[in-house]
């Protein structure tokens, strides 16, 4: 499998990676965390990792470390923009459980 973004977040991410200046995609992983167990982490990669596992969508590098690629497997990146509120959504398939605040999860 793999791990996507939608349209909007590519756009998205690619628009601030111009802003920004540099980079050469967004890498994504999970950390242990919060009251579930687990919280995604998300960051502007200028460079690959030697371990890294590299997918493309529309267009913009994803980065994988392969710790987390497991929990992150079939994940696709949105972003969604609700009244004042705007930011990415895991659209994870492998979260069995997520704590009430949504900063954690289980799989």
């Amino acid at each position: 499998m793999a791990v996507t973004l939608s349209e909007q977040a590519a756009r998205h991410v690619a628009n601030f990676m111009v802003r920004r200046g540099k980079g050469i995609g967004l890498r994504l992983g999970v950390r242990t965390s919060g009251c579930s167990g687990m919280a995604y982490q998300i960051e502007f990669a200028d460079n690959a990792r030697p371990d890294d596992i590299e997918f493309e969508s529309h267009g913009v590098k994803v980065l994988i470390d392969p710790k987390s690629l497991p929990y992150l497997d079939g994940t696709e990146l949105d972003y969604a923009r609700e009244g004042l509120n705007e930011g990415f959504r895991f659209n994870n398939p492998n979260v069995k459980d997520a704590c009430g605040c949504g900063e954690s999860f289980n799989v």
